[in-house]
């Protein structure tokens, strides 16, 4: 697939890394201001580096749109021209909907809006994918590009918003909670390397368990909880402290501040 990256800042790295990494590209267009921070990637075979948007896209089938929101509309007006019926339009822009985008390149292009997270750097990324009618016709490709990424969920373009939360910041959430487990080994004894290394295998493997078996998370907690045991006298004192719904409360301030966000982007 001939891919360009427009705007290839943290996230724009971490798709680059993903689609190089899973052999994804025929060739891979990244665009920047500074391209020094992508030098490491120039060696890779058909990757590209340029400050040219217009370069990137007549070169390039799929365009995936990784800028910052408050340059977004200025980087579509300057380009809309170069677009013609076979690109793939992807917008990972949070907060810019499929009519936003639409009213500025037109409905009769592809538009795709696709909501990874940084876990795409190392193929790992949950991904929510929109579009609009005529991306219908498109919507598999970008599945394609992105299932290579991890896995992908296409939804209602109104839960973008709430998805953006679940996986995008869902990221920093989980490490934090791998974090504490961390800090909690190294209380308990184990030195600092040691207790991150239990800390992040333990969350990938009940992760997997539950990816693998299509369990609920409460059959294999039922698994581990014996009467008078440690796990349940732990998770116990866990939700006295309020585990299960400060993490429930934050996920809800983080989604009506990003809801905050679009009004103001409107």
């Amino acid at each position: 697939m001939k891919i360009a990256i427009i705007g290839t800042g943290n996230l724009g790295r971490s798709i680059a890394k993903g689609l190089i990494h899973n052999n994804a590209i025929t060739t891979l267009y990244l665009t920047k201001r500074n391209l020094e921070d992508l030098e490491f990637l120039q060696d890779y075979s058909g990757v590209f580096l340029t400050a040219d948007n217009e370069e990137a896209i007549k070169k390039s089938d799929i365009i995936i749109f990784a800028v910052q929101p408050a340059h977004f509309t200025d980087i579509l007006e300057t380009t809309k021209d170069l677009f013609n019926e076979n690109h793939v339009l992807i917008s990972t822009i949070t907060g810019f909907t499929v009519d936003k985008i639409e009213a500025i390149v037109g409905s009769d292009q592809h538009v795709i809006r696709a909501m990874p997270n940084t876990a795409i750097a190392v193929g790992k990324s949950m991904t929510c994918l929109c579009h609009n009618e005529k991306g219908t016709l498109r919507i598999k490709v970008a599945q394609a590009i992105f299932n290579r990424l991890g896995t992908t969920l296409v939804i209602p373009e109104t839960q973008m918003q709430a998805a953006t939360v679940v996986c995008a910041s869902g990221i920093a959430f989980w490490m934090r909670l791998i974090r504490a487990s961390t800090q909690a080994a190294i209380q308990l004894g184990f030195d600092a390397s040691e207790a991150q290394l239990l800390a992040m295998h333990t969350a990938e493997g009940a992760a997997s368990l539950l990816i693998t078996t299509g369990n609920h998370p409460e059959q294999e907690i039922d698994k581990v909880t014996t009467p008078k045991g440690c796990t349940i006298e732990g998770l116990n004192e866990m939700e006295h402290k309020g585990l299960s719904s400060s993490l429930i409360q934050g996920m809800i301030a983080s989604f009506q501040k990003i809801n905050t966000i679009k009004e103001k982007q409107i």
